[in-house]
């Protein structure tokens, strides 16, 4: 009778995991800094997953073309070897509809509206007017109850956001 090959290999490595080794992100980090500092480029994101797949979104103040997102992978892929390190890469820019995940992203909106939700559930929208080293400032549009008025009236409060306090904000997408 014959055995499957998973009956004959019990106890023994995989001669495909003994291969397998995950790529550092600090590597990865290495091989893109010369083209981020060919321009005003940031990275939004950096992951690498247990089974090597790298996942870079990149940014500008200007935005990211295409073409400089085909110039990141290259960077990556062409200085790493397949034969050593198997992997599978994208390379993207943050859609309009993802969240803001680091400063220089909310320094590239300033003057456009904002949907903030805070760590304790607060909902602001408003303009963003400026970025701090630790803090944002949003100008709110707000309607108040003035006292000896009947309706309330449109009140504009700047408020000023710790980024520890953002849960998630969003640029508002006007058509």
């Amino acid at each position: 009778m014959q055995r499957n090959s998973v009956e004959r290999n019990r106890g023994q490595a995989s001669p495909i995991l003994l291969r397998f080794i995950m790529i550092p992100i600090e590597k990865i980090q290495a091989l893109i800094e010369d083209k981020l500092s060919e321009g005003d480029y940031f990275i939004v994101s950096l992951d690498v997953s247990s089974s090597n797949k790298i996942k870079l979104v990149v940014d500008s103040v200007k935005g990211i073309t295409i073409e400089e997102c085909v110039a990141f992978s290259r960077a990556i892929e062409h200085n790493l070897d397949r034969e050593e390190e198997d992997f599978e890469l994208e390379v993207t820019s943050p859609g309009l509809d993802h969240p803001l995940k680091v400063k220089d992203q909310y320094i590239k909106n300033v003057g456009r509206e904002l949907d903030v939700l805070t760590t304790d559930n607060t909902k602001i929208k408003g303009l963003l007017q400026e970025v701090k080293e630790t803090a944002i400032i949003v100008k709110e549009e707000t309607k108040v109850k003035v006292e000896g008025k009947k309706k309330k009236q449109l009140q504009v409060i700047e408020r000023e956001i710790n980024f520890q306090d953002i849960n998630k904000a969003f640029i508002v997408i006007k058509f």
